[in-house]
């Protein structure tokens, strides 16, 4: 029997991987559908994660920095925020004594990199060949998971870190709450015809924000939040037909570029009623997505990972009722009021620049305004973006 089955080998199920068998543990990965490799001649991917400094240090501990870095990523040293010229907050590395905030990182290549140093661990299963049948959590003392190919797996804990329609919450039967907006957002990759700087931008504007991603080489992926309706208009057009809309609705300093392709995704929030319930945990987007809109979903997912980790490094995995209560009290409690205060933050966030209300556009000008000339306060949220600290209560 292994101490821990995931399912989901995505970013956050892969790094949770490694850190579990980093810790001597036996665990089971299920993915039944593996990530394509890497070779440097691919087009790059959409899907692109803001990876916050904590984030990146968490990865280089566990081993798995060094094969995603032999890949492809941009480091940022600054982001700046904006609705008007006079009306603007920037946010650098140097405000908090650090040579990047981040990295701009294919979500597919840092999977890759978790499994590459996953490879060859004797502790370690991955299942591709077969996706789960069914979950079994009638017994107190162990999961039992039977796969398509009649393949059986049994494990004292299962971790879901299947995403946002998790098979694991279901099968726990776990509640899960939330709602999608009503605005949608493009995403676009774009070829530059310019060398790219280290800043990332956003600018917010009466329609949605528009976001600036600086990703390898001359590539960036830009962010448009629109109405559906706009937005699946948008994702219909040719990367030809896509340009003109793309340059009348960004500022001018995004320079001349052309449309790789692009693709749009709805925007949701939810929120996992329990992370632990008997033998089962949730990380990731499997327990909460969240408004992207200043990438830190996967951000989030990675603090659930460390807080994870703090508990599991001493942790006997047979004795089900002892840490059970760790985990619902040293992992659930502080995650949850940390994800929701992120959730909330993002939503507030939302509200107050989502419209043209006079009032509530002088208030959020007046705020950027402030906020650029008050350092210290704008550096206690870039540690706090970053995950360097926590807030205290």
């Amino acid at each position: 029997m292994k101490d821990f089955c995931i399912m989901g080998s995505g970013m956050v199920g892969a790094t949770l991987a490694l850190g579990l068998v980093s810790q001597g543990h036996s665990v089971v990965l299920i993915e039944p559908h593996m990530p394509q490799s890497f070779s440097p001649e691919q087009p790059p991917d959409l899907r692109v994660s803001a990876l916050s400094v904590a984030s990146v240090d968490l990865l280089k501990a566990l081993g798995a920095w060094e094969f995603i870095e032999q890949t492809r990523m941009r480091a940022y040293r600054q982001l700046s925020v904006w609705e008007a010229e006079n009306a603007r907050t920037d946010f650098t590395a140097e405000l908090v004594n650090l040579p990047e905030l981040g990295y701009f990182v294919e979500n597919r290549l840092l999977q890759l990199g978790c499994l590459q140093a996953l490879a060859n661990k004797s502790n370690f299963e991955l299942i591709t060949s077969s996706q789960v049948k069914s979950i079994d959590l009638s017994d107190k003392q162990a999961v039992n998971i039977e796969l398509n190919d009649k393949q059986k797996v049994s494990a004292h804990w299962l971790i879901g870190a299947d995403g946002a329609r998790s098979q694991v919450r279901k099968a726990a039967r776990i509640a899960c709450s939330g709602w999608q907006y009503e605005q949608q957002a493009l995403g676009i990759i774009v070829s530059m015809h310019e060398p790219q700087t280290d800043i990332t931008w956003q600018q917010f504007t009466p329609a949605g924000p528009r976001a600036y991603l600086p990703m390898y080489d001359n590539y960036a992926a830009l962010i448009w939040y629109d109405k559906a309706d706009r937005v699946r208009q948008l994702a219909a057009m040719t990367p030809a037909q896509l340009k003109q809309p793309t340059i009348e609705a960004f500022p001018d300093l995004l320079g001349d570029f052309d449309v790789v392709f692009a693709t749009g995704f709805p925007l949701t929030r939810s929120h996992a009623s329990d992370y632990v319930k008997g033998n089962v945990v949730l990380i990731g987007d499997a327990a909460h997505t969240i408004n992207p809109l200043a990438g830190q979903g996967v951000n989030l997912g990675f603090r659930d990972i460390e807080a994870l980790l703090a508990i599991t490094a001493d942790a006997d995995t047979s004795a089900h009722d002892a840490l059970r209560s760790r985990l619902q009290k040293e992992y659930e409690r502080p995650r949850r009021r940390d994800n929701l205060m992120m959730m909330s933050a993002m939503d507030g966030f939302y509200t107050l620049f989502s419209n043209d209300i006079l009032p509530l556009k002088l208030a959020r000008q007046s705020l950027l305004t402030l906020a650029q000339h008050l350092p210290f306060g704008k550096k206690q949220v870039l540690k706090y973006a970053l995950g360097l600290n926590e807030w205290k209560f």
